[in-house]
């Protein structure tokens, strides 16, 4: 995505098997979210000099044994290196996790709506021009509406996001019903859940 008064620099979105598609993209920042067992990918070698993130949590929504879910730290995290890219501004920021779909479209959307309060259903809107088959990970959300004061703002828009997903992406639908993500997809037309 271009730079938008939205979004002040171009943003890319991807999940592992995508990364070696934009190595000549002019990408300048790297937020990598990886599952804490995942070896460090080698698609970075091919970039040009770039400042890179990396964070190490699963893409779980409840505590689970065995399993990193994200935090609070995790989402501080996030708004502390948007609130560094005031100071040093990005030009081409490419975020990724393993398919694309979750942790690295939440961590997006918590950027954007850093910036932009009052504009959480835009700010979702955006992430699904980039990444429109995506569903970001409802832990992130809720604690960065709770840590950017929201009062339900964020998570609403999410959910709205989720009914435009589910609907463009009903085979993302059917797969989430089948995990712990069930209670976030939206009953479809016959209204079952």
């Amino acid at each position: 995505m271009d730079r938008s008064p939205l979004v002040p620099y171009r943003l890319t979105i991807c999940g592992l098997t995508e990364l070696g598609q934009h190595a000549g993209a002019g990408v300048t920042h790297v937020l990598s979210i990886l599952d804490p067992e995942h070896p460090d990918p080698d698609d970075f070698a091919a970039y040009p000099p770039h400042r890179r993130l990396l964070w190490r949590f699963h893409d779980v929504i409840a505590e689970q044994p065995g399993m990193v879910p994200p935090t609070q730290a995790t989402v501080q995290a996030v708004l502390t290196f948007g609130e560094a890219s005031r100071r040093q501004p990005i030009d081409h920021l490419l975020v990724h996790c393993h398919m694309g779909i979750s942790r690295s479209t939440a961590a997006a959307a918590i950027l954007l709506a850093q910036d932009n309060p009052g504009r959480e259903v835009e700010v979702f809107a955006a992430i699904r021009t980039v990444r429109p088959r995506s569903w970001p990970n409802s832990r992130m959300i809720a604690l960065a509406d709770r840590m950017l004061d929201r009062g339900g703002a964020l998570e609403d828009a999410m959910r709205g996001h989720h009914l435009a997903v589910a609907t463009s992406f009903p085979d993302l639908a059917r797969l989430l019903r089948q995990g712990e993500r069930a209670h976030e997809v939206p009953a479809d037309r016959d209204g079952c859940a």
